[in-house]
């Protein structure tokens, strides 16, 4: 008998489980950043929109602001005018564009917090394919403002309230199901891998963005709206929701989640009653309240330390090129490509972050020590970024690195840890709604992060960034109490 070609034999070498959750991880992958990347235009675009004629560098400030005014009436093709796109081409363009921010990401916070109960309750394929159909309408919307001409202020605030709606139906889905296929052990490697997905989606939606930019804004909307949608048909057509759904051995979660959280809450933690209420108790079968998840150990204080880390990570999301235009002097164009080094850095802080938790099995500890090192990185990063383009690439990964990592882990690992704790005994269903309660409140600190680097800018750039080393600073403080379990844990079986 002819041996097998090598090819053959590597497909073969894995089993029918491992392929379907292969499917599954970059599916899921490839669904989440299309959602990242349908999000990431609207920070490049915010360089075409004003052009900074109005607030120019320093050696030419009252001259050219003279010509800015002169030359404000007269109007290019699509009224734009010298200035930008109108409304964004007057003097409170960063109060507009604030606005902007803030319309979607407080739509996506308030969302967010229903998505997970009313995602529990619909099939994981429909709710999310509807989402992202949705998503892909609203998004190309705001990009059609360009082509119909269109200057009020409202259309494009409507359509970002919309769409931040319609978002919501992304994370908890699809943390649900990769909750669903993969298990604990090496979750937080597995997950820091995955959430890579979120830098990936804003590289590209980065890159899309800034190759229209100049030329035809209105693409940059277009193009990432077409391919969610796609994507959307692409969920429909081949998501699957569980492992049992096509006979696959699933991964029992009485017998996996005995690790790390539950670990050290058996040193400390002791709750009320064995079951943390779900409707149906024991059985599993039913969604879990509201009030019911809230009560499940670590969930609070993750949910309030992730509204700061996120405050920091969309305030970058949404302003960090902006920032490199003014501060690099550089288009629109470069200022969003380099901005894509900051969630290359992302990338890596997150798998890092995982791959260390796993390590010493400790979530909290892990998120603490790079909130630690990112408050005097961010204030590094204010400092050497005026040093040259140089020392603005390096800062760049390091900050995304250490901004990123805590939010990641947050998000994933310890969202699917606490969806899956051993309180709720096997309630696979909990996890949609645990996920949505731990995102949706760091999801404020979203909202919040854009709207004050808006208000703050003006006074300058430095002291948005001493907003965003507090708000590391708060983050860390509230995850003082687990990490002190944590290091108890790990000195009693020390013993």
């Amino acid at each position: 008998m002819a041996q097998l070609p090598p090819g053959i034999r590597f497909i073969t070498s894995f089993s029918r489980d491992q392929w379907y959750r292969a499917f599954i991880f970059s599916l899921t992958f490839l669904l989440y950043a299309s959602f990242h990347l349908s999000r990431k235009p609207i920070s490049i675009v915010k360089g075409e929109l004003h052009k900074h004629c109005a607030a120019s560098h320093e050696v030419e400030v009252d001259s050219y602001k003279e010509y800015a005014a002169q030359i404000q009436p007269v109007k290019k093709p699509f009224n734009a005018s010298q200035c930008g796109w109108e409304p964004f081409d007057k003097s409170n363009y960063k109060q507009l564009l604030g606005a902007l921010d803030y319309s979607f990401l407080c739509a996506y916070a308030v969302g967010m917090y229903l998505s997970g109960l009313i995602g529990e309750r619909l099939p994981i394929r429909y709710y999310l394919t509807g989402g992202m159909l949705a998503s892909g309408l609203f998004t190309a919307m705001f990009g059609l403002g360009y082509f119909y001409n269109v200057h009020n202020l409202w259309f494009y605030i409507m359509a970002q309230i919309a769409n931040g709606l319609v978002q919501t139906t992304g994370w908890p889905s699809v943390v649900t199901c990769i909750g669903n296929w993969f298990g604990k052990g090496r979750r937080g490697l597995i997950m820091g891998v995955w959430n890579s997905h979120t830098s990936v989606g804003n590289i590209l939606g980065s890159l899309i963005a800034a190759y229209w930019v100049s030329t035809c804004w209105g693409l940059s909307f277009v193009v990432p709206g077409v391919i969610v949608a796609v994507m959307g048909v692409v969920c429909f057509l081949f998501l699957i929701e569980h492992p049992r759904d096509v006979s696959c051995s699933c991964t029992p979660s009485s017998v996996k989640m005995q690790h790390l959280l539950t670990d050290s809450e058996n040193c400390s933690v002791s709750l009320s009653s064995s079951t943390v209420a779900t409707g149906e108790g024991r059985h599993g079968t039913s969604a879990i309240s509201f009030l019911g998840a809230l009560r499940i150990p670590g969930v609070v204080e993750f949910s309030l330390c992730l509204l700061f880390a996120k405050l920091v990570s969309y305030t970058f999301l949404f302003w960090l090129p902006l920032y490199i235009t003014n501060v690099e002097h550089l288009d629109a164009k470069r200022a969003g490509d380099l901005s894509t080094l900051f969630d290359v850095g992302g990338i890596f802080g997150g798998i890092l972050a995982g791959l260390i938790s796993d390590r010493l099995e400790k979530r909290a500890s892990t998120c603490g020590m790079m909130l630690l090192l990112a408050a005097p990185t961010l204030y590094m990063f204010s400092a050497v970024s005026k040093m040259g383009l140089e020392a603005t690439v390096v800062m760049l990964l390091i900050s995304g690195a250490l901004v990123n990592g805590p939010y990641a882990l947050i998000t994933t690992a310890v969202s699917a840890d606490l969806g899956t704790h051993k309180s709720l005994k096997g309630n696979a269903r909990a996890l949609s709604t645990v996920t949505a309660i731990i995102d949706g409140t760091g999801s404020v600190g979203a909202a919040l992060g854009p709207l004050l680097a808006g208000l703050i800018s003006p006074s300058g750039w430095n002291n948005v960034f001493y907003m965003l080393m507090v708000a590391d600073a708060c983050a860390l403080l509230l995850l003082l109490r687990l990490i002190q379990k944590e290091l108890q844990c790990h000195a009693d079986h020390s013993l």
